[in-house]
């Protein structure tokens, strides 16, 4: 296979990597993959808490089927536009060139993994940047256009953003603008994972408009348990999204393994103080969002931070993102699941504190604080800006095409009574008596009347 396959430092130790260590590179992104695989039943059971309990199967649902659309149309076109090659100006891959995985199976002796194996790990990440963007329109989408949608935004809008700064040149392969003439450093997705889907999530909650009651009525999370429980199996697969990134068993991966975890400990101590300060009290609701908020800010920046800058990163974005949650309140955009005030501004956290902090210790500059000057600042905001800006508009222009032609939104009755019950036909808790007698309790039977 050739080397365009893989970034140029994978290539450089692919060329004299001996059998064994290829092995458990291998195996390492097999796991990884897992992992990542992992975080979207994670997600689709801690936004599924996060919903009021009429909507809860639909939530699940929609991350579910954006799996399953995604990694159809990731084999089909999507790897191909991401890591094809350049089309011009470092903007989209050739969508024909591995369409189908085409030449990709023959195994290669000289590739530090099975490239087939990287290209599922990459279309994983598809996987969970369109199911983060349903928390922002929950409980009021058709489940169809849900996914049209899903497949229609990967391809318009991941897999281009994702050659932009995951597809690096090597050889005569050429990659994205954002990684190879810009320079930014995204490790593992703050711009076309995290910005990518806050921004988009932001656009189709304005096109679609407010729910039913938004603002008047109390929309709580309906199972806080089931918050917990995503967020702990976001927690762990995301050690595959970070370290998995590293693409091999390394000294990298290592680091990245403790950056992503530290990060998630101090963004829960930071939303905590934030609340016990702000309201008198530290919910397991903010205890689950800042371990989110903190994974979300490590993931460009994993890779370019020592464990105290990880640190940094995870305080500065649990408490930029509590005070962040509420600022649908203020504006009066229907983000349901908070998408925008978690992802949006944990990635531009992530991505902007990178400038600040990198470390040359760990990556190849030294950001503003380490003497390395204000360059790679600079970089960092264009990357995030971009992105930003064209998820937004492209995300805008398909949600509002999808509403006028085939209808995006459900009806306000059906949305009064609950997506699981008119779209699915089922209720996810079925709190009657189902058949038997009517149990007895007196003396005698273990009662506590006994």
């Amino acid at each position: 296979m050739p080397e365009l396959f893989l970034p140029p430092a994978v290539v450089t130790a692919a060329a004299s990597t001996d059998v064994s260590t290829a092995a458990g590179d291998t195996a390492w992104l097999l796991a990884a993959s897992a992992l990542v695989l992992l975080m979207a039943p994670g997600l689709a059971l801690f936004y599924g808490g996060m919903v009021r309990s009429k909507s809860v199967l639909n939530m699940i649902m929609m991350v579910f089927g954006a799996l399953a659309v995604v990694m159809v149309v990731w084999v089909l076109v999507g790897y191909s536009i991401a890591f094809g090659d350049d089309l011009g100006g470092g903007l989209v891959g050739d969508p024909t060139q591995y369409a189908g995985f085409r030449g990709m199976l023959e195994p290669d002796p000289d590739a530090a993994y099975p490239i087939s194996l990287f290209a599922a790990f990459q279309g994983l990440f598809a996987v969970i940047t369109v199911g983060l963007i349903a928390g922002a329109i929950a409980d009021r989408t058709r489940f169809g256009t849900w996914l049209l949608f899903a497949g229609l935004w990967t391809v318009l809008v991941y897999a281009p953003v994702a050659h932009w700064i995951f597809d690096f040149s090597s050889g005569e392969h050429v990659g994205g603008w954002m990684a190879n003439e810009l320079g930014a450093l995204d490790f593992a997705g703050g711009t076309a994972v995290e910005i990518n889907s806050g921004a988009a999530g932001l656009a189709a909650a304005l096109v679609l408009g407010r729910r039913v009651g938004f603002g008047r009525e109390p929309m709580k999370p309906h199972n806080l348990t089931l918050v917990m429980l995503g967020a702990g199996l976001l927690w762990f697969g995301w050690f595959g999204f970070n370290a998995g990134s590293a693409l091999a068993a390394n000294n990298t991966a290592a680091i990245v393994f403790v950056n992503t975890l530290l990060a998630g400990c101090t963004g829960l101590l930071a939303w905590l103080a934030v609340e016990r300060f702000r309201d008198g009290h530290a919910t397991s609701f903010g205890a689950a969002s800042g371990v989110v908020a903190g994974l979300v800010a490590i993931t460009p920046s994993c890779g370019s931070v020592t464990p105290i800058g990880a640190m940094a990163v995870g305080l500065v974005a649990g408490a930029i993102c509590a005070l962040a949650v509420g600022l649908k309140y203020h504006f009066k955009y229907d983000d349901s699941l908070d998408v925008v005030g978690v992802h949006l501004v944990g990635g531009l956290v992530g991505t902007i504190l990178i400038g600040f902090l990198a470390s040359s210790s760990v990556t190849s500059v030294d950001g503003l604080f380490y003497g390395g000057g204000a360059d790679q600042l600079g970089k960092q905001l264009v990357a995030a800006g971009a992105t930003l800006a064209y998820s937004f508009t492209a995300t805008a222009l398909l949600v509002w095409l999808l509403e006028k032609t085939i209808g995006f939104r459900v009806d306000p009755d059906h949305e009064v009574a609950g997506v699981d019950l008119v779209i699915h036909a089922e209720t996810a808790y079925d709190l009657n008596i189902t058949g038997g007698a009517r149990p007895h309790f007196g003396p005698g039977t273990g009662s506590m009347h006994s």
